[in-house]
């Protein structure tokens, strides 16, 4: 399908200029900017794109629409870069040309206003002299601070001037880093710097040198795209150059020395990267503005270095040009009073660089910050020299060249009295006529201040080398000027405490006295004692002050020298044993050589190869290094790359949050709009668009209907009153003419009442007459009529006889099929009533079942526990049998023990007593919960049930027996406890009759010698209280040891067993206690 007619350039332009006709231009602009940015313009021509093109930029500049324009020439340039850069630069220029000629005609507008407002001014009278000045005047005279051409400027022409800064700026914008467009870019910024030096445009300068800046990084960061600039090729930096040196030279003349450092350093990068070398011309005139920007910096040094440069070019240049090596247009004017003026800028600056400097820096290439020394590396580096100037180099490589026959005389004069003559007291005589010479020139006006520090510092080490005192005084009489560069007692003293500080001097003040004295102290720093010497100034290879005589420190420091060489002489002369001696051992010295020599040799060619061997792995070690460095780096760059990587994620994901942010107000500002308009509230009385919202819109509506509801219903109230006077009125004057009128009216219905009723009657007469006849001729069809309608009226029967009875055959189908359906349905609903209820009684029955068998399950469970129940009562009533049969027990073994130990008394015997010593060790046992009854509780339990034995499920012992059985029998039998010695107590801690603990074998014989009424001998008795039964209610059975250790290994006896007769047989304890009792 065909683009519509409107799509067309030609169409497009013919509509545009209609508009124009009609006074619609900004119609007509809107349309010619849609049309070039529209997507179907990109396969259009170019011959037919111009021309609306054209257009378009003269509307735009007409209506000062820079936005609308810089789109659509981005837009142009995509389009016609690459078949037709001929018309880029058309459209460019035509766009420039016509802001730039509405910047003239501005100002001649404005100058016209000016001068009409002056005319008029003066011709007007001033009837009032004390009322010259308005009140409207002087408070916009106050206000402003500015005159009226100020203001008429700011009015007329500062608006086309930033039209025009703008058109610039787009313009650059669009041709950068383009290499077929790159001659329009270059002479595009010459253009630019033009309109900042012509209307001083500072501000704009400052950014137009900062956009250049940029697109030039721009162009080496993307030198990979199509039409890219290639900053390798020489033509292209040559013209960057060229650039730059007219940059250079603007913000000279608007006197911005930053912005022309900046563009130096400009300069000199593009000059690195240059393999053409530059124009003498332009080096020239690098040098020249660079001397210009040291001295306003009033970094002397430099300048002076500058001035050294811009001379030897000059010398080039002439010698080039003599010899017809190059052209004379490429080289600077090298007459010789331009070389004359160079040499003797060169000495004029090279001797005005402070020896002192009076700033806050320690003096020109000695601050040993690092900032300082980076500083001073970037601009030697940019006077293109290999080391760092100073000020006795600068006058030897002056003096080399002979400047001083060429320059002036007088500052030949002025060279000899600073550097070369000694005059302290007439120093400052003999260059006051040389300054005010120096004065008197423009150029050479700016030097006197920092020849006035030189001054004053040669004048203080002079007078150093020839006072140790002087008054304070006669310096100031010493230091006298000419009339317009006098210095005051307050400039020298501050001199001299900066001298002092700095450790240029060694000057002592005394206030009281005006008195100054010069540091004579034997002891004193060389720095300070060799005043000039250049450790803190300038002169940083050695002064060049005449030395009379030399100072007392230097004496001291030199004496021992002195000294020496005095004694070596003497000898040389008085001995000649001296001198031979020396002979000898140089011959001496000699033989050793020659002798020693080619073992010598074969050790240095060894040393040598050891060497060697120590650089090979030196050099193989920095290679490692220098691997591993470059491993680091590249590794840090990847980190840096990777941080950057991210740092310009986050700034895009902000970025794209604020121009989310933007967008979501324009449109909800854009939605406001449609919803005033919608609503037609155009004028909102001053209020904010971007704090509304729909509610107080819709507020704003309410109230605005209100009001026009207010408003339309007091006009109505108003109007029904004024209509209802007005009726009042008409019915009044009515009534007094409603008789005549209706005489009137009744007379001419009459009349019309008459004539229509005749007519009627005609129209009747004539209307029936035809009726007869249309009655007789259609009498002649009605047999016709008749029989047609008695034959369709039985066809039509007997076709409706049919359909009825197929109508009720149909119905009588219907009905008995929904009957059945009706039946089964009936049955369907039956059937599953039927299978619910089943379902139903089942699951009631299962549920009752299941209860059923959950009941027998927990009478079965009753009756479990209580039969447990009654199975441990049954145990519980034997264990109190069996711990009441202890407890008899253990009251029978008491009374045994009782009668035991009374027999025992009278007779002790010592084995008894190692005996139960060896017996008391072994811990009692405790009756404890848990602890199954030993093998003596169990024969104790055997033997009291009647020798039947006792299983300990079914028997357990009295030592197992609960706590209540214990508790039911708290009173004890036998004696009361009694304190024993500690000899005779147990070792270790009682024996708890534990539950599920068998009994030992001494309690288990215990038990069976009571219960059988054998006579046992009662074991001796001890000395103290009865011991406590297991259980706390009697005392307990004697214990004896069984010759098992705590772990069931054989131990031998602790006491002395007792000979029974037999040989090896071992006799128990209670045994031989008996028999000790029997004896």
């Amino acid at each position: 399908m065909p683009p519509p007619p409107h799509q067309k350039p030609e169409n497009v332009l013919k509509r545009a200029q209609e508009l124009i006709g009609v006074n619609q231009a900004s119609a007509a602009l809107t349309l010619l900017h849609e049309h070039i940015t529209s997507k179907r313009s990109r396969n259009v021509p170019i011959t037919s794109l111009e021309p609306v093109m054209v257009l378009l930029v003269e509307l735009s500049v007409e209506q000062k629409k820079g936005k609308l324009a810089k789109d659509a020439l981005y837009q142009y340039k995509n389009i016609a870069q690459n078949t037709n850069v001929a018309t880029i630069e058309l459209v460019l220029k035509k766009f420039i040309e016509l802001a730039a000629a509405k910047v003239t005609s501005a100002q001649a507008k404005a100058d016209e206003v000016q001068s009409s407002i002056d005319a008029t001014t003066g011709s007007a009278s001033v009837d009032d002299l004390e009322a010259s000045e308005t009140p409207e005047s002087i408070l916009l005279a106050t206000v402003s601070g500015e005159q009226s051409k100020d203001r008429t400027d700011r009015a007329i022409v500062t608006p086309w001037l930033k039209f025009l800064w703008e058109a610039y700026r787009t313009v650059l914008d669009i041709l950068r880093n383009n290499a077929r467009l790159e001659l329009l870019y270059q002479s595009t910024a010459t253009q630019a710097f033009d309109f900042c030096l012509k209307y001083t445009r500072k501000t704009e300068f400052r950014r137009l040198c900062d956009l250049l800046r940029n697109h030039v990084s721009t162009a080496a960061k993307f030198s990979a795209q199509m039409h890219a600039i290639n900053l390798n090729d020489p033509d292209t930096l040559q013209r960057h150059l060229e650039t730059r040196f007219q940059q250079l030279n603007v913000a000279v003349e608007l006197e911005l020395w930053q912005e022309g450092f900046k563009s130096v350093e400009d300069i000199h990068t593009l000059l690195n990267l240059s393999k053409r070398p530059a124009k003498n011309i332009m080096m020239a005139n690098y040098y020249e503005k660079l001397t210009r920007i040291f001295l306003v910096g009033e970094n002397y040094l430099f300048h002076a270095a500058a001035w050294s440069r811009y001379y030897n070019l000059l010398r080039q240049s002439a010698a080039i040009v003599a010899t017809g090596q190059g052209k004379k247009s490429d080289n600077p004017p090298t007459s010789e009073a331009d070389l004359q003026r160079a040499a003797t800028f060169v000495i004029l600056s090279a001797l005005s660089i402070p020896v002192i400097s009076t700033s806050r820096s320690r003096g020109a290439m000695v601050d040993f910050d690092e900032a300082r020394k980076n500083k001073n590396s970037r601009l030697t580096h940019l006077l293109g020299m290999a080391q760092a100037p100073t000020r006795a180099g600068l006058f030897r490589d002056a003096l080399s060249k002979s400047l001083l026959r060429r320059a002036r005389p007088q500052i030949r004069d002025l060279y000899n009295i600073l550097e070369v003559d000694f005059h302290p007291l007439s120093i400052c005589q003999k260059i006051s006529p040389i300054l005010t010479q120096i004065g008197a020139d423009d150029e050479m006006q700016k030097y006197i201040l920092p020849l006035q520090q030189v001054i004053l510092t040669r004048l203080f080490q002079q007078l150093s080398q020839v006072y140790e005192t002087v008054d304070l005084a006669f310096v100031e009489s010493l230091a006298q000027f000419p009339e317009p560069f006098q210095v005051t007692r307050s400039t020298i003293e501050k001199f001299i405490m900066n001298g002092n500080k700095k450790g240029d001097l060694a000057i002592r003040m005394d206030h009281a006295t005006g008195v100054l004295s010069f540091d004579a102290d034997v002891f004193s720093s060389a720095k300070a004692a060799h005043a000039g010497s250049g450790s803190g100034s300038a002169e940083a290879e050695g002064g060049s002050v005449q030395r009379l005589q030399s100072t007392p420190s230097q004496i001291v420091r030199s004496q021992l020298t002195r000294l020496a060489e005095a004694l070596f002489t003497t000898c040389r002369y008085i001995d000649p044993s001296f001198n031979q001696a020396r002979i000898q051992t140089r011959d001496a010295a000699l033989a050793r050589a020659k002798a020693g020599s080619e073992q010598e040799h074969l050790d240095i060619l060894a040393r040598k190869e050891v060497i060697q061997k120590r650089k090979d792995k030196a050099s193989e070690a920095q290679a490692a290094r220098e691997k591993e460095n470059a491993r680091k780096k590249m590794l840090q760059e990847q980190a840096l790359q990777q941080a950057e990587a991210a740092r310009l994620a986050e700034e895009q994901k902000i970025r794209e949050m604020k121009r989310m942010q933007n967008e979501r107000e324009a449109i909800k500002r854009k939605e406001v709009e449609n919803m005033l308009k919608d609503m037609k509230l155009e004028d909102l009385g001053g209020e904010d668009l971007d704090n509304l919202d729909s509610n107080k819109i819709r507020m704003i509506k309410l109230q605005q209907l209100e009001r026009e509801k207010n408003t339309i219903s007091e006009k109505l109230r108003i109007t029904g009153k004024r209509l209802d006077h007005l009726e009042r009125a008409f019915r009044k004057e009515e009534a007094k003419k409603l008789p005549e009128d209706y005489a009137r009216q009744r007379e001419r219905d009459l009349a019309a009442y008459e004539l229509i009723k005749v007519q009627t009657l005609k129209e009747a007469e004539a209307k029936h007459k035809e009726d007869v006849e249309l009655k007789h001729r259609l009498s002649r069809l009605m047999p016709f009529y008749e029989s047609f309608r008695a034959n369709l009226h039985e066809r039509r029967r007997d076709e409706f006889e049919k359909r009825r009875r197929d109508a009720e055959r149909e119905l009588e189908k219907q009905v008995n099929a929904r009957r059945k359906e009706y039946r089964e349905k009936k049955l369907r609903e039956k059937r599953e009533k039927e299978e619910k209820e089943r379902a139903l009684r089942e699951a009631e029955e299962r549920a009752e079942r299941e209860k059923e068998e959950e009941r027998r399950r927990q009478e079965a469970r009753r009756e479990e526990m209580q039969r447990l129940k009654e199975e441990k009562e049954k145990e519980r009533e034997k264990l109190k049998e069996l711990a009441a049969r202890q407890l008899q027990r253990e009251e029978e073994a008491m009374a045994r023990r009782k009668a035991e130990k009374a027999a025992a008394a009278a007779a002790p015997v010592p084995v008894r007593r190692e005996a139960e010593a060896s017996a008391t060790v072994a811990p009692p046992r405790l009756p404890l919960a848990g602890t199954k009854p030993s093998w003596r509780e169990r024969e104790a339990a055997k033997a009291a049930s009647g020798g039947a034995p006792a299983s300990s499920d079914t028997a357990p012992p009295p030592a197992r027996a609960p706590i209540p059985v214990r508790s039911a029998a708290p009173e004890r039998v036998g004696s009361p406890m009694e304190r024993t010695d500690s000899n005779d107590r147990p070792a270790g801690p009682p024996r708890l009759n534990l539950a599920g603990k068998t009994s030992s074998w001494r309690d288990r014989e215990a038990a069976k010698g009571g219960s059988s009424g054998g006579s046992v001998p009662p074991p001796p008795e001890r000395n103290g209280p009865p011991l406590r039964s297991a259980s706390g209610r009697g005392v307990p059975m004697e214990r004896g040891d069984s010759g098992r250790g705590e772990n069931g290994r054989d131990t031998p006896p602790s006491e002395t067993l007792k000979p029974s007769g037999a040989p090896g047989k071992w006799v128990p304890r209670f045994k031989r206690g008996g028999d000790a009792g029997g004896n």
